[in-house]
């Protein structure tokens, strides 16, 4: 214990610490946090469909119908109508062959790459992969391969150099941290001409890029052309869960060899219903995604503006890099203090001297607080040194 003890003064120390925020409202533009109303700026409810209506009832009739539990596994008992129904409809929305469906998108990470890569494979990863990938790499006992960030020729130079029989290249779809997309045309490009499979974590894509939202292999007109796309359920489709889709072998191979699919109880009824309903909602509104892209260009713009050092993306993900940790976290509580929620971001989520206040924004968002929050980073902002004038 002391050396925990010792290990966690440290953690404090260095501005790295984490604690919960509690919440009493659902995911809004305002939510009521430990007895405040507080702007939200740090949730992943893009479309602002955690708290709709339709969706909400969907739920409802998932538990009157089937109950509050699945009950079981999905190779057991607990596999549902429900269940197929979603699968059928994610290949669909994405235009694969077939989907599986996991609990979390990080088990769906873990179990797809350690499930289909063994020691025999080179598995080559951009440097800021979700985690979840990085451990899917890890437990799957490939070699892994680290290529520079969004950077194709480091990427085919190690190609050049690593490569096996047996290789993947994986990559977020969308960076979580950072917000800009990967270049997937180039990524493809070299997959093909080296003969490699290609991953695309579309996470933060789904409901935010590409046609009707099906993401960024959608927004980049590759359709077909990524080997495996994984997803969450969490995100702007507001519910939980994650996915894979892609050829009905390769799902097929999944469903009977993934640890993390085989050995967890399945998602309940509910969770899957409001599955169902934000996607169809989501193929069906673009005003909902035209307004949140609008809000977002408009508070990046305002941003610059001010004077603020933020990484170049086309998402509603707006990271403010401050670098230093301790400063973040001082960024953040200050804000708090004024009524606004953004989460500082620290190692080992994002690397070391890259600190940042990530800022992500729903289309539900109001400009009326977007001004005050713009005021508010403002003022820290030039208190803090991190910004001049």
């Amino acid at each position: 214990m002391k050396n925990i003890s010792k290990a966690l003064s440290s953690i404090k120390e260095n501005g790295l610490y984490r604690d919960c925020k509690y919440l009493s409202s659902s995911q809004e533009p305002r939510v009521n946090m430990e007895e405040r109303e507080i702007i939200l700026l740090g949730s992943n409810n893009y479309l602002g469909l955690c708290n709709d209506m339709d969706v909400k009832e969907a739920a409802k009739d998932g538990i009157d119908n089937y109950g509050a539990g699945s009950g079981g596994s999905r190779l057991t008992t607990g596999s549902y109508d429900l269940h197929r129904e979603l699968e059928d409809k994610i290949s669909s929305f994405k235009g694969t062959e077939g989907a599986l469906i996991f609990n979390t998108g990080y088990m769906a990470n873990i179990g797809v790459i350690s499930t289909l890569c063994d020691r025999k494979w080179v598995i080559f990863s951009d440097r800021y992969n979700h985690a979840s990938i990085v451990d899917g790499c890890l437990l799957s006992g490939a070699k892994l391969v680290r290529y520079r960030h969004c950077d194709m020729d480091d990427l085919e130079r190690k190609i050049n150099i690593y490569k096996g029989s047996n290789n993947l290249i994986v990559t977020d779809g969308v960076f979580s941290m950072d917000g800009d997309v990967s270049p997937l045309p180039d990524i493809v490009r070299l997959a093909k001409k080296h003969d490699i499979i290609t991953m695309v974590d579309d996470a933060h894509g789904v409901g935010v890029l590409g046609h009707r939202g099906r993401g960024t292999p959608s927004y980049f007109n590759l359709n077909g052309e990524i080997d495996i796309q994984m997803g969450t359920l969490s995100k702007a489709i507001a519910s939980v869960g994650g996915y894979v889709a892609g050829k009905k072998i390769l799902i097929d191979y999944i469903r009977n060899t993934s640890r993390s699919f085989i050995f967890s109880t399945s998602l309940p009824p509910s969770a899957i219903a409001a599955s169902l309903k934000a996607i169809e909602i989501i193929q069906g509104d673009d005003e909902r995604r035209k307004k949140l892209m609008n809000l977002s260009k408009w508070f990046r713009e305002k941003l610059l503006k001010i004077g603020f050092n933020i990484s170049s993306t086309i998402t509603p993900i707006i990271p403010i890099l401050i670098g230093d940790a301790v400063k973040a976290v001082e960024f953040s509580e200050s804000l708090l203090e004024e009524g606004i929620y953004v989460p500082a971001i620290r190692p080992p989520t994002v690397p070391r001297g890259s600190s940042r206040l990530r800022i992500s924004l729903m289309a539900t968002h109001r400009h009326g607080d977007l001004r005050y929050v713009l005021r508010a980073l403002k003022h820290h902002g030039k208190r803090l040194g991190i910004i001049r004038g």
